[in-house]
């Protein structure tokens, strides 16, 4: 029996050694076959047999191979050059097609011996140290695709009830006029204010141009530039308080007019800077950046306008552009666009509006009510800002990237994966990103101010507009916003000593999410709703 043994399990062997053997005769092959080998199944691996069982199966169901294909070989199994090399052999003979269905039963009857025997009850089964796929040190090396399903079949079973929930206690809430009312009528100044605003980009188109003539000396140009971004900001602040216009409104002319801002501090600080150079050129001073001197320095209308109207806040002489608009793409993106929109005005009106109406001020009223409020009021808010993230940086921008053949379309990274709180602000908006890296923070690093000062000041920058943008509006001059984004900064080196001392991902991670979720932006609604409902006089 041992000898049976040793005969019926060379097969697994022979595919192996049939390489080191091409030069050797047919009848040698054949030969090796009845040779003993009695530990060729205790090397044959638990993943090597399924493999075999695969191909096995595989070859039971093809025909046998032509003699006429080119080379012979079957990269899929070993066996299959075992025949290969009978078969170019037996072709020097001259008994090609007998030797061929020779070699293919033998390859057969190896892999069917090999299978029978390579998994034996004294095989091995444990042979190497490996991690569970949810241990911390291999979770993010495996894929999620199922649990990914999982918390979407959650995710919609959770909210369907929700939904009918909500509509069973309060009924359909959203209105006619929730787009268009007559209300809105009062906001013609806003709309005005708004189509006006490109004058400040030809204002400072013409203090370039007379610059660039010689006209204006460099102390003229940069407090011209001072006065033209300043009242491009300060001139719809002045509108949206002289009106009594929607917040809505007020917000999207604000966001509007900082846009703007930052795209006239980009032209007017990339101007100066080429400046700089071409007077460098001409001294003979070398210049570090090719792409510098290749774009020397100029003042084009076109350019103005194109960088106006592009999806960055970064200006340059030239941009990388796309060969074609796919005006198929567009089109499905700006349905989405649509569709999304009106996802987000489903749920400000259904879910948002009647939370935050039944709530007390969080820093007025009793501390566990104001909690289940800011809970309650996180997962509606957390859907909206996930939606107007998706509609402005990637649908938006993206068929404006479209329409203007803009290449360069990294609007954000990854930042849900964002291991740091600075990580996540420097991931989720790369525009705004860009211009402070541009402009704020390495100026600083240049004029000698140290890095930790330089984050500060792109900071608190940060926290100036994201004031203006929602206490103008509503006319609410509490600073909450600038609070809520100054307070990142304590949260930046909490999370950098966290990630640096467990060395993982997921705590910084998980506190960026909690922060973000729960504490952060609910609270804010709700402060800036209270306050707001103070100051006309009403109770919420």
């Amino acid at each position: 029996m041992a000898t049976s043994d040793g005969n019926e399990s060379l097969g697994a062997a022979d595919s192996a050694s049939s390489l080191s053997a091409d030069s050797d005769p047919p009848t040698s092959s054949l030969r090796r076959r009845h040779a003993p080998a009695p530990a060729a199944a205790a090397a044959v691996s638990a993943f090597e047999s399924e493999n075999l069982v695969k191909d096995l199966c595989d070859r039971s169901c093809e025909a046998s191979p032509s003699p006429s294909s080119d080379d012979g070989n079957d990269p899929r199994s070993l066996g299959a050059d075992h025949g290969s090399v009978d078969s170019a052999n037996s072709v020097s003979d001259g008994g090609s097609v007998k030797d061929e269905k020779i070699g293919v039963s033998g390859e057969k009857s190896g892999l069917e011996h090999a299978v029978k025997f390579a998994y034996r009850a004294s095989s091995p089964a444990h042979r190497k140290v490996k991690e569970s796929p949810l241990s911390s040190s291999n979770i993010f090396k495996q894929s999620h695709a199922g649990l990914f399903n999982l918390c979407i079949v959650v995710l919609v079973a959770v909210n369907s009830r929700l939904i009918i929930e909500n509509l069973m206690k309060y009924g359909w809430l959203i209105k006619t006029g929730f787009w268009f009312s007559s209300r809105s009528l009062r906001d013609w100044p806003l709309f005005m204010c708004c189509l006006s605003l490109p004058i400040f980009p030809l204002a400072a188109f013409l203090v370039e141009k007379l610059v660039q003539r010689n006209c204006l000396s460099e102390p003229v140009v940069v407090c011209s530039h001072i006065f033209i971004t300043s009242a491009s900001i300060l001139y719809p602040v002045f509108v949206i308080l002289r009106c009594d216009s929607a917040v809505q409104s007020g917000v999207a002319l604000m966001l509007f007019a900082c846009i703007v801002w930052l795209k006239l501090v980009s032209y007017a600080h990339t101007n100066y800077d080429m400046r700089s150079v071409a007077k460098s050129l001409d001294k003979g001073d070398a210049i570090a950046d090719p792409i510098i001197v290749e774009h020397p320095y100029r003042v084009d209308f076109k350019d103005l306008i194109y960088f106006m109207v592009a999806p960055t806040l970064c200006y340059q002489l030239s941009y990388p552009r796309t060969l074609c608009v796919r005006k198929g793409w567009a089109v499905r993106q700006v349905i989405k666009l649509i569709l999304f929109t009106g996802v987000m005005g489903f749920i400000v009106e259904q879910y948002i509006n009647p939370i935050v109406q039944n709530s007390q001020h969080p820093l007025k009223g009793n501390f566990l009510y104001a909690i289940e409020r800011v809970l309650k009021l996180s997962v509606p808010n957390l859907y909206v800002w996930l939606c107007m993230f998706y509609c402005f940086f990637h649908l938006w921008l993206n068929i404006l990237a479209e329409l203007l053949c803009f290449g360069d379309r990294e609007f954000y990274k990854d930042w849900w994966n964002a291991k740091t709180v600075e990580e996540y602000w420097r991931m989720w908006n790369m525009p705004v990103h860009k211009w402070m890296v541009r402009h704020i923070y390495f100026p600083c690093l240049r004029n000698g101010i140290p890095r930790g000062v330089a984050v500060l000041i792109a900071f608190i920058v940060s926290a100036v507009f994201h004031e203006l943008c929602i206490a103008v509006p509503c006319h609410v001059f509490k600073p909450w916003a600038f609070i809520g984004i100054m307070f990142q900064v304590p949260l930046v080196l909490i999370t950098t000593y966290l990630q640096k001392k467990f060395q993982s991902s997921m705590v910084g991670n998980m506190i960026f999410w909690f922060i973000f979720c729960i504490f952060g932006q609910p609270m804010c609604v709700l402060l800036y709703y209270h306050d707001l409902m103070n100051r006309k006089g009403s109770r919420p």
